[in-house]
């Protein structure tokens, strides 16, 4: 069982700590939470989706009754499902970020439309920004929509979409005003990647959109897709610190129980100093998440600079953490579906995703020089 002290913080209300113990029991509970999708990918994702929606947790990643998408409750989610199985994590996350434009900037229709289908893991959410030229330079994106009556075309291609050939509803981001192509939507390829997810290449060509489903103005979007992003990558950061925990605990457990010349391998001062390294970057990590969830709870309208900070903390740090796991297992680190093998594969991905480190670099020195600039 992971550490939780950190649960006493005072980042949380005691509706987050009762909310966390019970999923954290329901999760050592439920085989489903436990699925890789090594043989069956898109099967065993909607199977995590049927048991997250049975159980009632899908309804925290859309906004309350009160319309309020709680962020540390985003946060504790994905930390308890990645430290059980990154697919689990991947699937819940999919259903906030991919219908996050919705519940942050939606309408009140639009939110009574389509946010019930996700909460009860009737619909599958995908968020489509990222194209083969427009990564981490987001504002180069060149899909485009063109006003056609009372509702717009799409055209353009968008690539490393989670969910792609899997999701029911696509929130795309699109340039306004450019020329039309042919019709529909396509799923041109799924990307194999070194951990299972469902992910893909997709090309929208004459694909007709009707104008109720425009989220926010035209010419709004790049506000959009980053104000989410805001949210969603402390959500991100989370994530890495359950594996994080995972990596610990798997190590812990290791070095304790396994005799190395005579003693165990706790009594090694090198197998000490890794293990506290590692509890220092697990708290660490958790501090920076955290506190931007909780500044965006406390009704913050922009938490970039500490969003950034937690992403790029928690998820390079993770790395470590992990890598050293696989150290401290030796050989059996190494071997195909060990916990700690399948936790390095998992965590590369979030280094990159949702804007890769080095470009939460770049984020995180605008926020500090815009604030000297603001305080001088």
């Amino acid at each position: 069982m992971a550490d939780r002290s950190f649960l006493d913080w005072p980042f949380f209300d005691d509706r987050h700590r009762a909310f966390a113990a019970d999923l954290d029991a329901w999760v050592s509970r439920t085989d489903a939470i436990g699925l890789h999708g090594d043989h069956d990918l898109d099967g065993d994702c909607r199977t995590i989706l049927k048991a997250l929606a049975e159980g009632g947790w899908l309804n925290n990643a859309v906004p309350d009754a009160n319309g309020t998408l709680d962020v540390r409750t985003l946060c504790l989610t994905r930390e308890t499902l990645a430290r059980r199985s990154g697919l689990a994590d991947f699937v819940f996350a999919m259903q906030g970020l991919g219908s996050g434009p919705i519940s942050l900037f939606g309408t009140d229709e639009q939110k009574a439309r389509w946010l019930p289908g996700v909460a009860a893991g009737e619909t599958i959410a995908a968020f489509a920004l990222s194209e083969p030229d427009a990564g981490s330079d987001v504002a180069a994106l060149s899909t485009s929509a063109r006003p056609d009556g009372d509702g717009w075309v799409l055209n353009g291609t968008k690539t490393f979409i989670s969910n792609g050939g899997l999701a029911d509803r696509y929130t795309v981001f699109a340039r306004t005003g450019e020329a039309p192509g042919a019709r529909g939507l396509r799923i041109v390829e799924r990307i194999p990647l070194m951990a299972p997810h469902p992910l893909a290449t997709i090309r929208f060509s004459g694909c007709r959109i009707d104008g109720d489903r425009l989220l926010g103005q035209s010419g709004e979007g790049f506000r959009i897709a980053m104000a989410t992003l805001d949210v969603f990558r402390s959500t991100v950061a989370a994530a890495a610190l359950g594996f994080s925990r995972r990596a610990f605990d798997e190590a812990a457990n290791r070095t304790v129980s396994r005799n190395l010349f005579g003693a165990p391998m706790t009594d090694l001062q090198l197998v000490q100093a890794s293990l506290a390294d590692m509890a220092l970057k697990i708290d660490a990590s958790a501090l920076l998440i955290y506190r931007a969830a909780w500044l965006k709870d406390q009704g913050a309208p922009r938490v970039t600079r500490e969003a950034a900070m937690a992403k790029l903390y928690a998820t390079d740090e993770a790395q470590a953490v992990i890598d050293a796991a696989v150290q401290l297992f030796g050989g059996l680190g190494v071997v195909s579906g060990h916990p700690v093998e399948r936790l390095y594969r998992e965590i590369r991905a979030l280094r990159i995703y949702e804007g890769a480190s080095e470009v939460q670099k770049i984020v995180i020195a605008r926020q500090a020089l815009a604030a000297m600039s603001g305080g001088a």
